[in-house]
């Protein structure tokens, strides 16, 4: 099946998996309704990337003297560190400079820079990039790339996801700005989600198509026998075009979207007229009220929008939950899921019941009983309102 090449490609050093043009604007653009200067005076590192194919690097290039930037700098792997290493093709841009190399454009990686107008036609854009072979093969992790993200003020990009936890740590261990892309549920990770509760993380301004997007992936893992219809993947104009679910923008630079209060009805009319919610808790629970959970006190909410503005209490929320996430008006709790589960005080569950869910990986987390059986939800965080109120 796809899945099973996608997630090939997910273990492999570089993923190499090329975010569109369109999803970054549309995502930066967020951060600056927010605050137009957020780029000013900013050295900018575009780390895991390739920046002859990457339109991370065509789209700072091109807007160098808008957002007012200091320095660019963009660095990519060796061929020779990639898994698809027969489809790589160097470009005319590599092959008709003078400092090209036939070993070393396959086992070094390169850094490309952007500060000025090396043309002389009057504007900064990727015309003038420079470029040049690295010492190493492009590893986020060698002191070679970190000398560079200790000069960088935001490092942006779409590192490997296999690798997201670890880039993310490289990231805070230099206290870096960031806006990078991972997957949905590292949220449930139990260094992540700390991160999140404190606020010292949060969710980016957009949610690409509903949470899923079409990432530029390498042609050998395109087969059109695999692929169960062109909605998940498809060639065009000799590139391949990979539909991936759940997937997120993830930052520590605040913009509005963000302080948006989520507009909620009450508890009575969200069961009365939230169809949506309705339908979820008959088909998982056969009731038509907020369940409880048998081993935390606090109410199961199966869908964002039906979060009641007139409870007080508990509530377990979906972990999409945090594409709405307001920090003025919901507190973070905690999470029930492992030894995150158990930190938050779930009494397990017991172990006769345990047994009978197929699947099941950890007693540390939320269940239902409805009739004699047991029915856990997926993942749940654990929110409570503060002040503020959505209101319909």
């Amino acid at each position: 099946m796809a899945q099973a090449n996608l997630s090939q490609a997910k273990n492999a050093k570089n993923d190499e998996f090329y975010t569109q043009y369109h999803d970054i604007e549309k995502e930066v653009n967020a951060y600056l309704e927010y605050n137009q200067d957020v780029f000013k005076d900013k050295t900018i590192l575009l780390p895991c990337d390739d920046p002859e194919w990457s339109d991370f690097t065509k789209y700072f290039a091109q807007n160098f003297k808008k957002f007012k930037l200091k320095k660019l700098i963009s660095t990519s792997y060796a061929v020779e560190s990639k898994t698809y290493k027969e489809g790589y093709q160097t470009t005319l841009f590599e092959e008709r400079s003078p400092k090209f190399d036939k070993k070393k454009t396959r086992t070094k990686g390169k850094i490309f820079t952007l500060t000025k107008d090396k043309t002389g036609d009057g504007k900064i854009d990727i015309d003038d990039l420079d470029w040049q072979y690295m010492e190493g093969d492009g590893d986020f992790r060698s002191k070679e790339v970190k000398k560079l993200r200790d000069e960088a003020d935001i490092i942006i990009t779409n590192p490997p996801f296999s690798l997201f936890r670890e880039f993310l740590a490289w990231i805070l261990e230099a206290n870096k700005k960031f806006i990078i892309i991972g997957n949905l549920n590292t949220v449930c990770n139990k260094e992540i989600f700390p991160l999140i509760k404190d606020n010292i993380l949060w969710f980016g301004a957009t949610c690409f198509n509903g949470g899923a997007t079409y990432f530029v992936a390498p042609k050998e893992l395109y087969d059109s026998q695999k692929m169960s219809s062109e909605k998940n993947g498809y060639m065009k104009e000799g590139k391949f075009y990979w539909r991936v679910n759940g997937v997120r923008w993830y930052t520590n630079i605040d913009h509005g979207v963000r302080h948006h209060p989520m507009e909620l009805m009450s508890e009575k009319d969200n069961l009365k007229f939230n169809t949506h919610l309705l339908n979820k808790l008959k088909k998982n629970y056969s009731v038509d009220y907020y369940p409880k959970y048998e081993n935390y006190d606090a109410i199961e909410v199966p869908i964002a929008s039906g979060i009641p503005n007139d409870y007080m209490g508990e509530m377990g929320v979906p972990v999409s939950f945090m594409d709405k996430y307001c920090p003025e008006q919901f507190e973070i709790i905690g999470i029930g899921i492992g030894a995150l589960g158990k930190k938050l005080g779930i009494t397990p569950i017991p172990k006769e019941i345990d047994k009978s869910l197929p699947g099941h990986s950890s007693v540390w987390r939320f269940y239902i009983m409805v009739g004699n059986k047991a029915v856990v939800p997926y993942s749940r965080i654990i929110i409570k309102q503060k002040g503020i109120k959505g209101k319909k």
